[in-house]
């Protein structure tokens, strides 16, 4: 049987989800019942869109509140998850010759917090967070989670945190909102390529046209999902977590790529 730890694409959504209970959050912690706790948790999220890349190397990540407006009892919330110096260590081993900084400062953002909170909820798995370099094209995120995924052999879950249709402008407030036609469209199309391990339409996603354009504004909340589906392996095994569209541009399209037996 295989050993090999399992791989996941997140969609966080509002960091609203951290306090409250929904059918994405009961999926998530459906996710970290039904599977073994890993050794640590290598994060790709949205929200540490930086130039350059970095690793979080410190022993105690602060938990970051990288947003504002919401109720105090967010601002207040923490997520204190041990970190993992060695595991940074070894990141900064696969991706060399690439310069990766040891970081000292950012901790884990909501990105990351806002689910794991859910799927771990003890804070009882070690959590390094890689950042996303925004000077680089798709294709060079993909190569990285292929290069990182000999980590899945050593029981590190390699997660990404974003939204695969993320366009915070033209949100429909105020109820559900139903899903727009371009953000379906687009959400349905991601779908479908990564249950049928079709990668190169996701690392050109803007080859989907208009559906493209508006559901990924800018790129940084669908990047993380490069990094996972490049540590996927051909026998792998893609479930879907959760799905659907949020206030009209939001998609919480979530999975989980496990090892077949």
């Amino acid at each position: 049987m295989s050993t090999s730890t399992p791989t996941a694409f997140i969609g966080h959504g509002s960091p609203m989800n951290a306090l409250e209970s929904n059918r994405h959050t009961q999926a998530w912690q459906a996710f970290g019942r039904a599977h073994p706790k890993p050794r640590a948790v290598l994060a790709i999220s949205a929200h540490w869109y930086v130039p350059g890349l970095a690793v979080t190397a410190m022993a105690k990540p602060p938990t970051i509140h990288d947003f504002g407006g919401f109720p105090p009892a967010l601002h207040a919330f923490d997520y204190p998850a041990p970190g993992d110096p060695a595991l940074a260590q070894r990141v900064r081993t696969l991706l060399s010759p690439l310069g990766v900084r040891l970081d000292e400062k950012w901790g884990l953002d909501h990105g990351t917090w806002s689910v794991l909170a859910h799927v771990y909820p003890d804070a009882d798995v070690p959590v390094v967070q890689l950042a996303i370099d925004r000077t680089q094209p798709p294709q060079f995120h993909y190569d990285l989670g292929r290069r990182l995924a000999p980590l899945r052999d050593e029981g590190i879950l390699i997660a990404g945190f974003g939204n695969i249709v993320h366009n915070l402008g033209l949100i429909q407030w105020g109820g559900q909102g139903a899903a727009t036609p371009w953000a379906t469209q687009f959400n349905d199309a991601v779908r479908g390529h990564v249950e049928h391990a079709e990668h190169p339409p996701l690392i050109d996603y803007a080859a989907m046209g208009e559906p493209a354009r508006l559901a990924v504004p800018t790129p940084e909340h669908y990047l993380p999902l490069l990094y996972v589906i490049g540590a996927q392996r051909p026998d792998d095994r893609v479930t879907i977590v959760t799905d659907g569209i949020e206030l009209g541009s939001i998609s919480m399209l979530s999975w989980i790529a496990v090892a077949a037996p």
